[in-house]
């Protein structure tokens, strides 16, 4: 029979996935891509080409990385201003749309690019993120699955549609997506950690072991890394090293919740 200990750490599967969820794949600040130099650089080859809505395309996409929102805004308008059907803008006006908390703006933006491109891939990934944050599964499992149809190289369209197949408790299709994804993108650790969970789940905890400490060899400064990797220990009843794990996890994100709760469950139990 499980002990509690291990009944709640299979009950932490879900929730840890769910804690990844919200944000597995909005924009990553860059503070480089919006330095005076760089924006100088591209500023410069609008002034020589100010027809060209590429430029501003390109220094929207720069200041985006950044994090300076508006700027980016006003450049991908200006992108659209001269060329109403530069899709690609579109869905870059879009993702600045998601990062600032427009969603509405975001799918109006991602909508008509695809009106302009129904093959875009890059859009329909976007979009579907948007709805899988909403907690509209159904639709954003759509939209991956269009995307993987047009045959994307985007490894976020198996990662995220395995993510929804393990929020339903399909976890074989939830392992098959997230190996998709790794044999992609083999360097990142999101899809080993997803993948790890739907071992965990499915009863296979020596695979799910492999995973986590791969995630954790690829970028050991990811709390949920260190989480799962202690999931595995606390179910072996190695205590000690589950309680160190947690810490770790709760060190680099002391707001992740299921390293504090997993601390609180191991740190008495570690002497």
């Amino acid at each position: 029979m499980a002990t509690p200990a291990v009944l709640l750490a299979a009950g932490l599967v879900l929730s840890a996935c769910q804690s990844a969820v919200p944000n597995a794949d909005t924009l990553r600040i860059d503070a480089a891509s919006g330095s005076e130099q760089n924006i100088a650089s591209l500023t410069s080859v609008i002034q020589n080409n100010p027809r060209d809505p590429e430029g501003y395309n390109v220094r929207g996409s720069a200041y985006g990385r950044s994090g300076q929102f508006q700027q980016a805004i006003n450049d991908f308008d200006q992108a659209i201003a001269l060329n109403p059907r530069f899709f690609q803008a579109y869905a870059n006006r879009a993702l600045i749309h998601r990062n600032m908390g427009n969603r509405e703006q975001a799918i109006a933006d991602y909508n008509q690019a695809l009106q302009l491109n129904p093959n875009y891939d890059a859009a329909y990934i976007g979009r579907g993120n948007i709805y899988r944050q909403a907690g509209s599964l159904d639709a954003a499992f759509n939209d991956y699955n269009r995307a993987i149809q047009l045959e994307t190289n985007d490894p976020r369209a198996y990662h995220n549609r395995g993510l929804i197949h393990q929020q339903r408790g399909n976890h074989a299709a939830a392992i098959d997506d997230f190996s998709k994804s790794i044999a992609i993108s083999p360097r990142s650790p999101a899809p080993y950690n997803g993948r790890g969970l739907s071992y965990f789940a499915a009863g296979d905890s020596d695979n799910a072991f492999t995973d986590f400490n791969r995630a954790i060899q690829l970028d050991d400064q990811v709390a949920e890394s260190w989480a799962n990797q202690a999931l595995i220990y606390e179910q072996r009843g190695e205590m000690a090293r589950a309680a160190k794990s947690y810490a770790r996890a709760a060190q680099l994100d002391p707001n992740y919740q299921p390293a504090k709760d997993g601390l609180a469950r191991t740190r008495g139990s570690a002497a």
